[in-house]
């Protein structure tokens, strides 16, 4: 696999990844906006009313008969939080021309029906269908609203929103229900315009095709991208204590089957200057795999809980642990999570838990070839951090963590927030 990384227009980056063992190859564009409350559901709206038509093919019925005559690509609005960076555009899967019937090709096609429906939407008088928006915001209040379907989702959206609540990050990468409420079609083209003038774009390719090639496209393609003064001030702001000098507590009833136990730290100090193949290996052995201290104590040894699992955000320097308990049990739950921190920090496990840590990480790091869409999710991560490695440059670092940085990793995590999702009247389903 060749990695590349160019800048073909202002403020818009392209990353190219040249690999021949896929049948497909994949194509996304991703805006890079600071989230916040006021903007995070315009941003998000944007990509789905942009894929509903452009100026040559106005309908989905329109598009949907044109992908199918690209041999059944697939394009597909995209929209993700980053840190506190939103990114909004789409995602394209197509077959590689090599797969094709002779004399057939669909790269330069894929590209730019791609790029069209981000800059050549169908408008009337210069602004976006009102039909058209009204719709799309409609689906995207179903989907803010859906997050209540999933208990442990929501639980954990709602321990970083009283966490992070002074912080951009308690802002979900759809916005939230009022803020998309208010959205009409002359208020969406106008951030429309503003978003594609000021906004930094990402690119990614990963197929067949040449460098060379990719970027002569996309240059000719985005000759008509409206640049402004570019928004290069966007950034995560990483608060490495907590807010108070005791973890906060939170509790809410719902009608639930059983409670929800989440838990927040700050990484703390060590993201001053972060050991990232150190933090995941921590991550993996504290509560990352069936393996962990979470899963083999909290749950096997002292079934306190239906599951329990930690997991980290690299680019906001935070870890929470995941739980599902009987509300009688939430002290106890509690306190063994906390106990099984303390074991880590004083190194209560052996060099052969470290090695089953260690490879566990390696082994979903050597996954990520594997799959075009995690590549394409690993390499705009890398995008937005100013990173350059590849996941395998990472698998490799990762052999040589030691004990001694996971120790320190563990020393310097300091909870935050603890959230407790419970059943109303104290009711709830014993079964797991």
């Amino acid at each position: 696999m060749e990695y590349s990384r160019v800048e073909i227009r202002p403020g818009v980056w392209l990353t190219h990844l040249r690999e021949d063992k896929f049948k497909t190859a994949c194509f996304s564009v991703a805006v890079l906006s600071q989230l916040n409350r006021e903007t995070a559901s315009m941003n998000a709206l944007i990509p789905f009313v942009l894929r509903r038509g452009t100026s040559a093919y106005p309908t989905m019925e329109a598009l949907s008969a044109r992908l199918e005559e690209l041999y059944g690509t697939v394009i597909e609005p995209s929209v993700r939080r980053i840190g506190e960076i939103q990114c909004s555009g789409f995602y394209a899967s197509f077959p590689e021309d090599d797969y094709l019937p002779e004399g057939e090709a669909v790269l330069s096609d894929v590209l730019g029906l791609t790029v069209d429906l981000l800059l050549s939407p169908v408008t009337r008088g210069g602004l976006l269908l009102p039909a058209y928006v009204e719709s799309e915001r409609d689906n995207l209040l179903d989907l803010i609203a859906s997050r209540l379907n999933n208990k442990r989702a929501y639980a954990i959206s709602r321990c970083l929103e009283e966490m992070c609540c002074f912080e951009d990050f308690a802002t979900g990468r759809y916005g939230d229900e009022a803020s998309c409420k208010s959205i009409n079609y002359k208020k969406l083209s106008r951030h429309y315009r503003t978003l594609i003038q000021t906004s930094p774009i990402e690119l990614f390719y990963c197929g067949r095709a040449s460098l060379a090639a990719v970027r002569g496209l996309l240059r000719d393609l985005l000759a008509t991208l409206p640049r402004g003064e570019l928004d290069t001030e966007i950034g995560t702001e990483i608060r490495m204590n907590a807010v108070e000098e005791s973890p906060r507590f939170t509790e809410e009833t719902m009608d639930v089957a059983q409670a929800n136990l989440v838990i927040g730290w700050r990484l703390g100090e060590c993201m001053e200057v972060p050991d990232f193949p150190a933090l995941y290996v921590f991550n993996e052995l504290f509560g990352g795999s069936p393996s962990s201290k979470l899963f083999l104590n909290v749950r096997e040894k002292l079934s306190l809980c239906y599951y329990a699992s930690s997991f980290i955000d690299i680019r906001k320097g935070l870890m929470l642990v995941s739980s599902g308990i009987q509300e009688t049990n939430f002290h106890a739950a509690k306190e063994e999570i906390f106990a099984q921190l303390e074991a880590v920090r004083t190194k209560n496990f052996t060099p052969e838990d470290l090695e089953t840590a260690k490879s566990g990480v390696i082994s979903d790091l050597r996954s990520i070839p594997d799959s075009q869409g995690a590549l394409e999710g690993f390499y705009l991560s890398q995008a937005v951090a100013g990173a350059d490695y590849g996941p395998l440059d990472l698998a490799e670092l990762v052999t040589e963590v030691t004990a001694e940085q996971v120790l320190a990793i563990a020393e310097s995590v300091d909870c935050d927030q603890i959230y407790l999702l419970k059943p109303e009247g104290g009711q709830q389903d014993d079964a797991e």
